[in-house]
């Protein structure tokens, strides 16, 4: 039986942007099993959002062929600051803040990538034991400070200033390499398309320390845009979050599902593993069937299950489902939360009123007129019922613990009505 051969899936999945040696790295991983591969975060928050996401998915998808994927929680690098993708300096955080940050994120990395073949490391190990001499005299030396000045990320800062802290990261990262390669046997340093220059540093760097034979690759993914143009992950509502408390299951599941028809596919082959065929029948069936949205709702699912596990995947669904059908009764007020949490919100006082005067209070109804018209209608659901008596009284503590009073009116145009 043929080796499972994974650049050619990730080309299929239009996951590579640029390779150092692809014929080498092809090579290495038809001879060898012992390939072990990374990527880096810096703990600048306490959270992953979607957007990076996208370079861990390839890890994930080489520790499922069977290789060794590492982690690189940045505590040392994370702690000066990059400069890639801004105009200014970023503020350093406190240790405090920077370890708490590392605890989150190595709790959220081993969710995902879970206990078996996989390794996370700390660069504040090696890079917090080196002195200034030290890091100057074994590392500086071998830098040009001229190529420095070249690197995109450098040179677009040049006119609005870059302090020497962030102008040094590039060697820092590139030192990150090459312990990793000497300490932990990882060939293989995976990025997105604007961390070339330093995996290319990195490179050169453990082939001057350790021989020019030395078998180090680096493969980096493109930037991944929305058909309309944009930059995937930014949304109206800001950045979706991997931490259930940023971002809830159903929120996350929900982002997924909406997506355009016209990028649908594309998103399948990188954030999903399903197979080659599966998804070549998802893209014929979202040509012929578009509005039954099967590829959405599969994309939706299999994210969330791996970002969220199946209980997570579960809860969003059922939110979903009862939402759509109007079901909401047996929903917690934690999923009402969730689920309604972007719906329309009013206030009202925790005293029984007549419904006509509820709805015209919260300012659900325009007037009294419309409020019976609609009523009478049956438009009107409180708390998941039809109510079509204009003497109805909506008590708000009859349910959801009395916090809330959901009102639909029509099919699915829902308020979440705050009871003070």
């Amino acid at each position: 039986m043929a080796k499972f051969d994974i650049l050619e899936d990730l080309e299929w999945r239009g996951a590579i942007n640029q390779q150092t040696d692809e014929e080498g790295l092809h090579k290495y991983l038809q001879t060898h099993d012992d390939l072990a591969l990374y990527c880096g975060v810096d703990p600048t928050g306490d959270s992953l959002h979607i957007g990076h996401l996208i370079p861990f998915m390839i890890l994930k998808r080489f520790q499922l062929a069977g290789y060794r994927p590492v982690i690189v929680i940045g505590g040392g690098t994370g702690s000066i600051g990059d400069p890639s993708g801004r105009k200014s300096e970023r503020v350093l955080q406190s240790k405090e803040q920077v370890h708490h940050n590392e605890e989150a994120l190595t709790a959220q990395m081993k969710k995902l990538f879970g206990t078996e073949n996989f390794e996370i490391v700390n660069n504040a190990d090696w890079l917090g034991k080196l002195s200034l001499l030290d890091f100057l005299r074994d590392y500086g030396k071998l830098f040009q400070i001229n190529n420095m000045l070249n690197k995109e990320v450098v040179a677009s800062r040049l006119d609005s200033g870059i302090s020497f802290t962030e102008f040094s990261y590039q060697i820092l990262q590139s030192i990150d390499f090459y312990m990793l390669n000497r300490d932990h046997g990882v060939q293989l340093q995976i990025g997105g398309a604007d961390q070339w220059g330093n995996i290319t540093d990195g490179i050169d760097m453990i082939h001057k320390l350790q021989g020019a034979d030395r078998p180090v690759f680096g493969l980096t993914i493109p930037l991944l845009l929305k058909a309309d143009g944009t930059k995937f992950g930014k949304t109206a509502g800001g950045a979706v979050w991997l931490d259930p408390k940023k971002t809830s299951p159903y929120e996350f599941y929900q982002f997924w599902i909406n997506q355009d028809d016209r990028d649908v596919v594309k998103y399948l082959k990188y954030f999903t593993f399903l197979s080659h065929e599966e998804i070549d029948a998802l893209a014929e069936q979202t040509k012929k069937e578009p509005w039954k949205r099967t590829a959405q709702k599969t994309l939706a699912a299999e994210v969330t299950k791996f970002v969220h596990g199946e209980a997570g995947l579960k809860e969003a669904q059922m939110i979903t489902d009862a939402l759509f059908s109007g079901n909401i009764k047996e929903l917690s007020v934690e999923q009402i939360e969730q689920g309604l949490k972007s719906a329309p919100s009013a206030e009202a006082g925790s005293e029984k009123q007549n419904l006509v005067e509820f709805l015209v209070n919260t300012k659900i109804e325009a007037s009294k007129r419309q409020a019976r018209e609609d009523i009478q209608n049956g438009a009107i659901y409180v708390n998941g019922d039809r109510e079509q008596s204009l003497d109805f009284e909506v008590d708000p503590s009859a349910a959801f613990d009395g916090k809330f009073v959901i009102i639909r009116k029509g099919k699915r145009k829902y308020t979440l009505v705050h009871i003070k």
